[in-house]
C-alpha cells in the first residue's frame, strides 16, 4: 500500500483523527499541542498519527488534502483545518458537536 492509501485509509476509518507533531501525551511543537489539547477537552475518542515517526507521512500528507501545514484534524473523513480552525470550533462549541455526531455516525 502506497502512502496515500495508507493516509486515505486511516482518515477513512477514523471518525476523528490529527495528524501532528509527536503525541497527544508529548507533543513536539506547539500548533500540534494546541490543537490535540483541543480534542481533549472536547472529552471524546480521538485517534492520531506522529507524523515525525513516518517521514512518508510527513513528506506527503499536505498533498493529501491540499493544505501545507501540520498539524491537520479530520472529522468524519474531511479536512477541517489546522491548530487555528481547530481551536475556533472548540470555542464556540462545534468541534465537540461535530467529533460527537463522526463517531455516532461511526458506530451506528
Amino acid at each position: 500500500m502506497d502512502v496515500m492509501q495508507r493516509i486515505d485509509k486511516a482518515v477513512k476509518e477514523n471518525p476523528v483523527i490529527i495528524f501532528m507533531k509527536g503525541t497527544p501525551q508529548l507533543p513536539s511543537c506547539g500548533f500540534s499541542s494546541r490543537a490535540s489539547d483541543a480534542l481533549n477537552r472536547t472529552e471524546l475518542g480521538y485517534s492520531y498519527v506522529n507524523i515525525l515517526e513516518d517521514p512518508e507521512i510527513f513528506e506527503n500528507l499536505p498533498r493529501y488534502a491540499d493544505w501545507p501545514t501540520f498539524p491537520q484534524v479530520y472529522v468524519d473523513g474531511e479536512l477541517i483545518g489546522g491548530c487555528d480552525i481547530t481551536l475556533e470550533l472548540f470555542q464556540n462549541g462545534e468541534l465537540k458537536t461535530m467529533c460527537a455526531a463522526a463517531i455516532e455516525k461511526n458506530n451506528s
